[in-house]
């Protein structure tokens, strides 16, 4: 199902790495990623492109999705997007958790950008892209499952020589009451890239990106990070942030 399947445009985001440079750099394990605190905020993307008011009520797990989405543009106004989290709006979920442990009350509105699907719909207004998306939680924990799922469920999007699709992945900042679930706690970091069915002259074929010991319990592409790691060093295209 993955034969012949290239990636040709590449953005990350992360706290802590702002350039190219500074991600070849993280690759090689000279940088590491923040906790994605700054003082009394988190870390966020700017997203300057957007407009003010809308950006203002996005969490950082969207503005992420947003930032890495807009860096690989442009793309056909067909092509669809498949985003992929183990997480999604951690932090709005934890806000209303909170208000219903604290309030025993819950006003609707709370949960207006707290569904799972929020971030790629949030970058489809945007960004004005109307070829739809997918949103998915990779099943046993597994960043594998969430290609063979996503790939499986963009069949008619990578239909052809001139098929396309934006692959994301996004988490953001666990919170600390989080920490007793996480052995280490995750980074924030997202990135985005074009998939097609296409040979360009800057590409990387899929297939050349699985993990050569098998990495965590055998997978083929290992964990996101991992995934993006071995994106990054290959030096075949140019990553954005």
């Amino acid at each position: 199902m993955n034969g012949g399947l290239y990636i040709t445009r590449l953005c990350a985001w992360a706290p802590g790495v702002e350039n190219s440079i500074e991600w070849n750099e993280w690759a090689q394990g000279k940088r590491d990623i923040s906790s994605g605190d700054k003082g009394s905020g988190t870390q966020v993307p700017a997203i300057s492109f957007t407009d003010s008011l809308f950006r203002r009520r996005l969490s950082q797990i969207s503005k992420m999705t947003v930032q890495v989405v807009h860096g690989i543009l442009p793309v056909k106004d067909d092509t669809k997007m498949l985003f992929v989290s183990f997480r999604g709006e951690l932090s709005r979920q934890y806000q209303i958790n909170k208000m219903l442990i604290e309030e025993k009350s819950l006003m609707p509105a709370a949960f207006s950008l707290s569904v799972f699907n929020a971030p790629p719909a949030l970058a489809s207004i945007a960004l004005g892209l109307k070829g739809g998306y997918s949103a998915l939680y990779p099943g046993n924990n597994s960043f594998d499952e969430a290609f063979a799922m996503g790939l499986a469920s963009a069949e008619s999007a990578l239909y052809g020589a001139q098929g396309e699709l934006i692959f994301i992945y996004a988490d953001e900042q666990a919170q600390t009451e989080y920490g007793s679930f996480f052995n280490e706690c995750p980074v924030p970091v997202a990135f985005a890239f074009l998939l097609t069915r296409e040979h360009q002259s800057t590409c990387v074929p899929l297939s050349s990106l699985k993990s050569e010991d098998g990495g965590q319990y055998g997978s083929k592409y290992g964990s996101p990070l991992d995934f993006l790691k071995r994106l990054i060093l290959c030096g075949e295209i140019h990553v954005s942030s």
